[in-house]
C-alpha cells in the first residue's frame, strides 16, 4: 500500500504513459484559411457593425485570421432616438469576435425591408 499513487504495480493501466511508450507520428494539419477573403477590400472603405449595436466606417488597412481589423480614418455613427452624431476615431484596431457584420461602403445601397408588413 505504500506504493499507491506512484504507478508501480498497476498492471497494464497507464502503460502507454511510461518511459517506454512509443511516440505517435504526428500528422501535419492543413493550414487554416481565413473565413473571409478581405484582400479585395484593403485600402477600401468598409462598414463594420458590432455586438451591442455600435457601427463604424473606415479604410481597411489590415486583418488577420481571427477577423481582427485595422481601420484608418474611422468614424463611429452614434444614434440616439432623436438624432445621430458622427465621432472621428482615427486609426483603430477592431477585435474580431465582437464583429457581427462587414460590408463595403462603396457599391452598397439601402433597400426597403421586404418582410415588413405593408400598411
Amino acid at each position: 500500500m505504500a506504493d499507491r499513487g506512484r504507478g508501480v504495480g498497476r498492471g497494464a493501466r497507464g502503460a502507454a504513459r511510461g518511459r517506454n511508450s512509443q511516440a505517435q507520428p504526428t500528422m501535419d494539419k492543413p493550414k487554416r484559411e481565413a473565413i473571409l477573403d478581405l484582400s479585395k477590400y484593403v485600402n477600401e472603405r468598409i462598414r463594420v457593425k458590432f455586438t451591442g449595436g455600435r457601427e463604424v466606417t473606415g479604410i481597411l488597412k489590415g486583418y488577420d485570421q481571427l477577423l481582427n481589423l485595422v481601420l484608418d480614418e474611422v468614424q463611429e455613427q452614434l444614434q440616439t432616438e432623436t438624432e445621430s452624431h458622427i465621432r472621428s476615431l482615427g486609426l483603430a484596431v477592431l477585435r474580431g469576435p465582437t464583429i457581427t457584420l462587414l460590408s463595403p461602403v462603396d457599391g452598397s445601397e439601402e433597400i426597403a425591408n421586404p418582410f415588413l408588413a405593408q400598411e
